[in-house]
């Protein structure tokens, strides 16, 4: 009797241990989800690690077996750091993706998974939709898989100087582009040399505007521009739509306000850069994001200033250009679910709430817009972001180059309107087939 009441005792032992080491397996299957200790690296670029303090003791303190270690790298540095560090294995676990990202960095990304394995679904496809503006769903998802969460959605709006359009006579800032070429002519004044002694607004030019290819892509954009085609393998922006140049009609807006012989003639290569011609009431108008907000009131606490929505074409059709940043999970992350769960919090009403207060950025989140459309500073950025566009750019810096290339060509007089648009066309098609 006492040998076989041993034998149940060990093997009630043994069956225990089996048993618990299969918890542990299913719990460890799908790249993290255990309470064994984990220790996240994330990479990111502009945040100081104090913005993202509070939020990480706030993760932390429910999860105790996980440790962030945030890293902030400069902008000049970021992305080759980044390649670098995951060409070497030596990656971080999490990492902030500029919104043209996922076609140039994709195959480095293990995106959200379906289940938690102790969790379940913590994002499907229609609750990312449901809480977070349509750009960031058509630049970050892909095949029906979620490769990023938007911190925030930024895009390009119209700062003004309010004493220099009420010393014209301009009652408020245009809300249309026609209105917008009245503004720059009541404005614009040019001494008896033809020279511009006051410039209305910084339009036109390539390398003296800040993001001035960033402009161009918003006047495409609103003018029905087919930038590629339906799959994504080829550029197509200069091909008519309807039968109508509007890629040639895009392009030759713009640069007019760089050509003499035109009314709306009021910048050229000759002004100081946008910002410092702005601030020094050079220019009366501008057009860019809400991160120079602070840069303006660093350089001129005393500027008058004031920022309109973007002009449109159609305002019943509204249209902006988006820029902004999301956070995601490398594909050699050994711990991807916790990184993901972090990123989930990171990223939800409490956790965007923090970020967004710390950075004073315009939400990405829906609930949160609802917050900020009446914030003096960000109000227009918050609501802009629901109408806000994107295009699937193979290579951003690249194709930055080559458009502001295309605004020179122009300028210059090296090529024509229809020229410039189809080289600048070939050149993205040579980018876009070396990466296939």
């Amino acid at each position: 009797m006492n040998t076989n009441k041993l034998f149940y005792i060990l093997a009630g032992v043994i069956g225990l241990v089996i048993f618990l080491t299969v918890i542990l397996i299913i719990r460890s299957i799908g790249g993290g989800g255990s309470n064994q200790p984990v220790t996240l690296q994330f990479w990111g670029v502009f945040d100081q690690k104090s913005i993202y303090d509070p939020i990480i003791r706030d993760f932390q303190a429910q999860n105790p077996n996980i440790k962030i270690i945030y890293r902030m790298f400069s902008y000049e540095d970021y992305e080759r750091s980044l390649l670098d560090a995951l060409a070497a294995g030596t990656g971080p676990d999490i990492f902030m993706m500029h919104n043209t990202w996922l076609p140039k960095h994709g195959d480095k990304i293990t995106p959200l998974p379906e289940q938690f394995p102790e969790y379940g679904n913590l994002m499907t496809l229609k609750n990312f939709q449901d809480q977070f503006v349509d750009v960031a769903a058509q630049d970050l998802i892909y095949d029906n898989k979620i490769y990023g969460l938007p911190l925030y959605v930024d895009t390009l709006a119209l700062y003004y100087n309010k004493d220099l359009l009420n010393n014209a006579g301009v009652t408020r800032p245009a809300q249309t582009w026609e209105e917008f070429n009245s503004d720059v002519e009541a404005i614009t004044s040019l001494d008896g040399l033809g020279n511009i002694a006051q410039s209305a607004a910084a339009i036109g030019t390539a390398r003296n505007i800040n993001r001035s290819t960033d402009i161009l892509t918003n006047l495409m954009i609103q003018s029905g521009v087919q930038m590629t085609d339906a799959e994504n393998s080829s550029a197509m922006f200069s091909r008519s739509v309807n039968n109508t140049a509007v890629g040639e009609i895009a392009l030759k807006f713009y640069t007019d306000f760089a050509n003499s012989s035109v009314r709306t003639y009021t910048w050229n290569d000759a002004q100081h850069y946008s910002i410092d011609a702005f601030v020094e009431g050079k220019t009366a108008m501008m057009f860019n994001y809400s991160h120079q907000i602070p840069v303006l009131k660093a350089k001129a606490s005393r500027l008058n200033f004031d920022i309109a929505p973007m002009p449109q074409i159609s305002p019943s059709d509204a249209r902006t250009y988006a820029n902004y940043w999301a956070v995601t999970v490398s594909n050699q992350s050994q711990s991807a679910n916790d990184a993901w769960r972090f990123l989930i919090h990171l990223t939800s009403k409490d956790g965007a709430s923090n970020y967004l207060n710390a950075t004073l950025r315009p939400a990405a989140r829906r609930d949160l817009i609802e917050l900020q459309r009446n914030d003096l500073d960000l109000g227009v950025f918050a609501l802009q972001a629901l109408s806000a566009r994107s295009w699937f750019q193979i290579d951003s810096t690249a194709i930055e180059t080559i458009f502001a290339d295309m605004i020179d060509d122009v300028n210059y007089g090296r090529a024509t309107i229809r020229e410039a648009l189809q080289n600048a066309e070939s050149r993205v098609d040579v980018l876009m087939s070396r990466q296939k």
